[in-house]
């Protein structure tokens, strides 16, 4: 398998974007910018999964509301493939706080709150690949080079 690293993100649609049915839009935003799913599910994170997945935020005072969020209900999480994915998806999403995010933006359309955020998105590419590797084995991983 060829080299993935900046060529992938991971994004996830959070519990309130799901529980407001905002998920297929959400994907069709994604669909329409260019992205090609690689791998999708649905999980209910448990706290010590959502814990382990933003433990980099342990010690920041959001972090215990963080973990309620992530655990009120179930999320999508993907692996989205395209060049510059990271950068390109951030860009997509917008601003965390949805009230400066940018027009058009899937946190500007679809977010609650700076608390209750629709979509998350890899920070970098070597988050991007640590976690997709949280969430994915590579044997679930379908890329579109797999198909030459």
């Amino acid at each position: 398998m060829r080299d993935i690293k900046g060529q992938i993100t991971l994004a996830i649609i959070k519990p309130a974007a799901v529980a407001r049915n905002f998920s297929v839009p959400i994907l069709s935003h994604i669909d329409e910018a260019g992205f090609h799913i690689a791998a999708m599910k649905m999980v209910w994170l448990t706290r010590n999964e959502a814990r382990t997945f933003y433990n980099e935020h342990r010690e920041k005072p959001f972090f215990p509301e963080l973990i309620d969020f992530m655990t009120s209900g179930p999320i999508i999480a993907l692996i989205l493939e395209r060049p510059q994915a990271v950068e390109l998806f951030r860009n997509l999403i917008g601003n965390t706080n949805p009230e400066k995010a940018e027009e058009g933006t899937l946190r500007n359309l679809f977010a609650e709150s700076i608390t209750k955020n629709a979509v998350h998105g890899s920070d970098s590419d070597d988050s991007a690949m640590r976690e997709a590797d949280f969430f994915f084995a590579r044997m679930n991983r379908y890329y579109k080079h797999d198909l030459k």
